[in-house]
């Protein structure tokens, strides 16, 4: 099914890509390790990439593979995983721009695949709840 595998690359990338950037930021909070200057964190909260990058690996990186893995074995309610990763993704994207005070191009990038991750989601539990419902269905005349 198209659906799933969109989801399932959209998953991949993000999660590869969070477990990534999220270690890189908690092995080296200073950002050195991505050429992230500290200075980048002066609207934040945050005086280090640490606290951001423990959210970064587990919210961005470890759920999408919890995701994933609900995904590809079809678990109970495994469309409403693949649209919390998306929300989850693009929350993300909107808080860091917002304390960024700025706009990179991968913000357009990774909004648009939370977006994406939503959408896919919101069309998976349509299609679950439709299959669910025919396999349900039995004529009373047959």
């Amino acid at each position: 099914m198209f659906l799933k595998t969109a989801a399932s690359l959209l998953l991949i990338f993000n999660g590869t890509g969070a477990i990534y950037g999220g270690w890189n930021l908690i092995t080296h909070p200073d950002g050195s390790s991505l050429q992230m200057p500290l200075d980048l964190l002066k609207y934040s909260p945050f005086n280090d990439f640490l606290i951001p990058g423990i959210i970064l690996f587990v919210t961005s990186g470890t759920l999408s593979f919890v995701a994933l893995a609900m995904l590809a074995f079809s678990k109970k309610n495994y469309p409403l995983y693949v649209i919390g990763e998306g929300a989850i993704l693009f929350g993300w994207i909107i808080i860091e721009v917002i304390m960024l005070r700025a706009i990179a191009s991968l913000h357009y990038i990774f909004g648009t695949i939370g977006i994406g991750l939503f959408v896919i989601g919101f069309f998976l539990k349509q299609i679950e709840q439709q299959s669910n419902g025919k396999q349900q269905f039995i004529p009373r005349n047959a």
